[in-house]
């Protein structure tokens, strides 16, 4: 089986204004935005806590720099399952540094993703025709 080519991410990273609800959005409320990129993503909405708690723990311990877990974490995932061109090094550049820029990013990726799931899905199914006297299969329901 042929591996499918990478593509490119549908949006780039500071392009808010393509999509300024998305942005406002996570502007005005950052970790509202975050978990809904994890629940569509399937995750736990509440994986934005390792990034918030992170900072904390590690000045705790004295170290400072951290990689907030989450985003890079979701944001490699993303680019995983979609075939997205990229690398863990420039994942962990932009989480460190444009953390919010690439929630927003995911965010509008995912509606990008979505309205093609439904361009794809809305081609009509074709019916099965059975023979008179034959039943359906088992777990179906007749009509």
């Amino acid at each position: 089986m042929a591996a499918q080519p990478l593509t490119e991410w549908s949006n780039g990273l500071p392009d808010c204004f393509e999509d300024v609800s998305t942005c406002c959005y996570g502007f005005w409320c950052c970790p509202c935005l975050a978990g809904t990129v994890a629940g569509r993503f399937g995750e736990n909405r509440c994986l934005l806590l390792f990034d918030v708690c992170t900072p904390a723990v590690f000045t705790a311990c004295g170290i400072p720099l951290f990689i907030p877990p989450a985003v890079l974490s979701l944001r490699s995932a993303m680019r995983n399952r979609y075939g997205i061109k990229g690398t863990l090094c420039k994942d962990i550049v932009v989480s460190c540094f444009c953390m919010w820029c690439s929630w927003c990013q995911m965010h509008r990726e995912l509606k990008h993703r979505k309205k093609d799931d439904v361009d794809v899905n809305m081609e009509p199914i074709p019916a099965v025709r059975r023979a008179p006297g034959h039943p359906p299969p088992a777990g179906f329901v007749s009509q």
